[in-house]
């Protein structure tokens, strides 16, 4: 398990939010920070969106997005 921070992708609005299958498992994520070490999803962030970025939940950007914490 990876433990993430505020800052880091698996904290970020952005951090699979195409991904509709996965909005649980994210918000559990989000709430006890931490999330298993194979995990990588897609950045919806309008510029890597396009791009078609995947990225693991310590990776990290400047368009961070705090994530609401509940669903």
């Amino acid at each position: 398990m990876l433990k993430i921070t505020d800052g880091q992708c698996g904290m970020c609005a952005h951090f699979g939010e195409d991904d509709k299958a996965a909005t649980d498992k994210l918000v559990q994520i989000r709430i006890s920070g931490q999330a298993p070490a194979d995990l990588v999803e897609p950045c919806g962030l309008p510029e890597n969106r396009q791009k078609n970025l995947k990225v693991t939940p310590v990776s990290g950007c400047t368009g961070f997005t705090p994530a609401r914490k509940s669903a």
